[in-house]
Formats: structure tokens, C-alpha cells, sequence
């Protein structure tokens, strides 16, 4: 049997799953915590990568490895190769004006049409640009400009500052993939290419960029050995994993909330709602993302001081609209809308609305109501679906899937729980590994009734549109 690894080093964890190259079956797997915040230094991904490894056996017998891992996060490397500051990451919003700067530059039109996005805080430019601005003498340090995988897929071959690594900083063995690539804002879907001209803009000079890799090349070996595969931004590394095709809607409930779908042809939403990005295959991966999701279930839950098997049966319990409250889950600010300084809001509070069965349902409607207009927005650029495919640890809660059915105007199938995003990064492994893209099967457990009930998204959309 010829083993994989696959490895998620998501905002939360990193997790590793090893599989059969040949089957997909899993083998073993392994994980660990990193620390939360939206600021974070890179070593903490390194250890766990480490630890994560050590608890799912170690690779010994392994072929191959992959690392998927969160979009966008800034890792700024000196010409030691040593991270200059604590990495940015997707969640951090400081760089909101930033992205407003780049705007007005250069136009939301002419930078969709360059990057096949319009750029939010979320985005690797705009976090430069804020290192420019507030950490100027930082700034000038930066040689080299990196993403969570690829920083990590680096260090994985041996490379490093000379004290600690076994190859050195050498910053042009730095590489990544299309779909990590595409969420710069400094690289072209479309063209594959970067345009330089846009990361000189934000952070005021010039460095080393990754090298992009195709969906089927080794990014090299580790110092054992190992072949390493190129790896992948986790949304692309979800689809991969799922073997999503055209036709198939990802809704992803985890810490943020992404509707994604994988195209033929690249898309540029000149209004950017809808990020261009590329995907994992060699096509393409029109994405939503919200920042609100999972937390959105769990604060209300702990508001309410039940479980998640009580918060569900306290939801199923409510009828759907909850009696009229609404609640606008902007907690953390939000990214669809770009909102990056909102806040949430309860509305409807009658003394029949307001009740426990009531909030809990309103925090779920509220919570599916965004991502329902991530799946009009994807819609808006083309996209027609088939199915929506309901992943993510949410997924797996019945109120979710039966008030799921019920928000969605469209089939809603859910897959076997799994972690789709190191599954992704283990497929690529195998196709390094081989040269050819294995077809492992995905099981669906649940296909919730379809149930449209339209005064959910009606109710909804009266307190976020107004």
C-alpha cells in the first residue's frame, strides 16, 4: 500500500489525514491547536505542523505530503528568511482602509480586470499596504512575500533561516499554486501571471514572490526524501477534496462561510462581491466568503448556555422565520458585504418573538441567510448549479441541514464528514506522487427535503438592505 498525507493548517488547527494513494481510504490522522487571534507568528504553524505529525504516527511510510492551508495570510520574510512580524491573517480587518487606498488608485474596474478581483481587507495587497503605511520600517525589510502554505511547504523542504534549516533562506525556492496565488491581489487568474506592478504599489518596493506551480507538479522532496505536492488555498483544497466539478455549489460553514463553485473560465466581478479566484484543477474557483458563520452558532449557544444538541432542537423547535426576529450576525465585521466595521443586531424583539426557540432558529436563518446571498451573488457571474453541496462541522447539525432546505432555493445534499481540505491536499500528493489526478469517492448522508420558505429571506434582507 503506498501512502499520502494531506495537511490542513487552517485558523484553528493544523490536521493531518494519511490515506491509501490508491483508494483514498484513511489510514490514520493527526492534529493539533494553533493559538487565536488574528495576528499570528508562523512558528506556532510550524510546531503544530510537527506535533500534528507525531500524533497521526509519523511519515515514515509515506510516499508523498501536501499542505493546504488558509488564504491571504501575509508571511513577510527579511533576506534571512526570518518572519519580520507576526503573520496578518484572512480575519484581520485593520487593512480595511488599506483596500479603500488601493481602490481609488486604481480603480475597482481595472483591478478586477487585472487581478480577477476587487480587493477586501481579507487580501495579501492590502495587509502590505498597511505594512507600508503603519510599519514602514518593516516594510523595507520585506524581501520576500509569502502565504501560510507556502511558507510552510518551504520549511517542509529544508529551507529556512541558516540557523534553522538544514538548506538556508534561499527565498527563490519559495513556491505556491494557482489558487493560493489568486488571493493576493497581485496575480492574474486570467493571465497566470503576477503583475508586479500592483504588489510594488501596496508595499511601496519590489520582492520575492513564490513561484506558481501547476495543479500536478512536486514543489520538490523534503531532506528525507518525501515528495512534496504543490499545495492550495484551503476553499480550492476543499473543492479538490470533494472532487466538486461544474454544476456543484460548495457552502462552507467553518470559522468564515465561503459559496464556491469551480468553472471553466475565469470570472471578474467588477463589483466585488465575488472574488476570481483560480482553483486547485487548473480552472477556476468564483468565491464568496463571509466572515461570520460557525461563531455566529457558537456565541449564540453559549448566550443561551445550552449544547449544540440542545441549541438544535431549540432551533427545530421555533417556526421558521422565528416569529419575526431577526438577527444580522455581523459580529466580527463582515467581508460580504464589506462591512469591516459592523457590528450585529437583533431586530424584531416582540415579547411573543423573543424567546429561547426563537433566538437560537434566528442565529442559524440569519447565519444561512448570508450565504444564501453569496450563492445569488456567484449566480450574478455566470455561475448554474446542479446541487449545493453543505460542508464543514455545522453541516453535520440537523437544524442546520433542515433550516438549510428551507433558506436555499436550490438542492441541498450533504457528504460524508471529512476533512475536505487535507483530503484536497492528499490528492494532491498522489498526483505529484503518480502524474496522475486519483478519483477517490465521496459518500452523501443527507439530502434534507426541499422546503423553500421565502419570509426567511424576505425578513432578512429588510434589515441588511435598508
Amino acid at each position: 500500500m503506498t501512502l499520502v498525507a494531506g495537511v490542513d493548517s487552517s485558523t484553528q488547527s493544523c490536521k493531518i489525514v494519511i490515506k491509501d494513494a490508491a483508494t483514498g481510504a484513511l489510514v490514520r490522522q493527526g492534529r493539533a491547536s494553533h493559538p487565536d487571534g488574528t495576528e499570528v507568528d508562523p512558528q506556532f504553524w510550524w510546531d503544530a505542523l510537527l506535533s500534528a505529525i507525531d500524533d497521526a504516527g509519523g511519515l515514515a511510510d509515506v510516499a508523498a505530503i501536501s499542505i493546504g492551508g488558509q488564504q491571504h495570510g501575509m508571511v513577510a520574510l527579511d533576506v534571512d528568511g526570518r518572519v519580520i512580524r507576526p503573520a496578518l491573517l484572512w480575519n484581520d480587518t485593520r487593512s480595511a482602509q488599506a483596500a479603500l487606498d488601493l481602490i481609488e488608485e486604481l480603480g475597482a474596474e481595472e483591478l478586477a480586470i487585472r487581478t480577477g478581483s476587487v480587493p477586501v481587507a481579507s487580501f495579501t495587497s492590502t495587509k502590505l499596504r498597511w505594512l507600508r503605511d503603519a510599519e514602514p520600517e518593516n516594510a523595507a525589510r520585506v524581501a520576500a512575500v509569502a502565504l501560510p502554505h507556502d511558507w510552510l511547504t518551504w520549511r517542509l523542504r529544508g529551507y529556512g533561516p541558516a540557523d534553522e534549516s538544514s538548506l538556508g533562506p534561499v527565498l527563490e525556492e519559495l513556491t505556491t499554486d494557482r489558487s493560493d496565488a489568486s488571493g493576493t491581489g497581485y496575480w492574474s487568474p486570467a493571465s497566470g501571471e503576477y503583475d508586479t506592478a500592483i504588489l510594488v504599489r501596496a508595499l511601496g518596493h519590489s520582492a520575492i514572490l513564490p513561484r506558481v506551480l501547476g495543479p500536478a507538479e512536486s514543489a520538490g522532496t523534503t531532506p528525507g526524501g518525501l515528495v512534496v505536492g504543490v499545495g492550495a488555498g484551503d476553499n480550492a483544497g476543499a473543492a479538490l477534496g470533494l472532487g466538486a466539478m461544474p454544476g456543484d455549489v460548495v457552502v462552507s460553514i467553518g470559522t468564515s462561510g465561503t459559496v464556491f463553485a469551480v468553472t471553466p473560465e475565469p470570472v471578474a466581478d467588477v463589483t466585488g462581491t465575488v472574488a476570481g479566484f483560480a482553483d486547485a484543477s487548473g480552472v477556476s474557483l468564483p468565491l464568496v466568503a463571509t466572515l461570520n458563520a460557525a461563531r455566529v452558532l457558537r456565541s449564540t449557544a453559549e448566550l443561551l448556555g445550552v449544547d449544540n444538541d440542545e441549541f438544535s432542537r431549540l432551533a427545530l423547535e421555533a417556526a421558521p422565520g422565528a416569529d419575526g426576529l431577526v438577527l444580522v450576525p455581523y459580529f466580527e465585521g463582515e467581508r460580504t458585504p464589506n462591512l469591516p466595521n459592523a457590528t450585529a443586531s437583533l431586530h424584531g424583539m416582540t415579547i411573543a418573538s423573543t424567546s429561547r426557540e426563537n433566538l437560537a432558529r434566528a442565529a442559524i436563518e440569519g447565519m444561512l441567510c448570508g450565504l444564501a446571498a453569496g450563492l445569488d451573488a456567484v449566480r450574478a457571474v455566470g455561475v448554474r448549479e446542479t446541487r449545493l453541496l453543505l460542508v464543514g462541522g455545522a453541516a453535520q447539525n440537523p437544524a442546520i441541514q433542515a433550516i438549510a432546505a428551507q433558506v436555499f432555493d436550490a438542492p441541498v445534499v450533504v457528504p460524508r464528514p471529512g476533512e475536505y481540505v487535507a483530503d484536497g491536499a492528499a490528492v494532491q500528493a498522489a498526483w505529484a506522487l503518480t502524474g496522475s489526478r486519483p478519483s477517490w469517492p465521496i459518500d452523501i448522508v443527507a439530502e434534507p427535503a426541499p422546503d423553500l420558505r421565502p419570509v426567511i429571506r424576505a425578513q432578512y434582507a429588510r434589515y441588511t438592505t435598508s
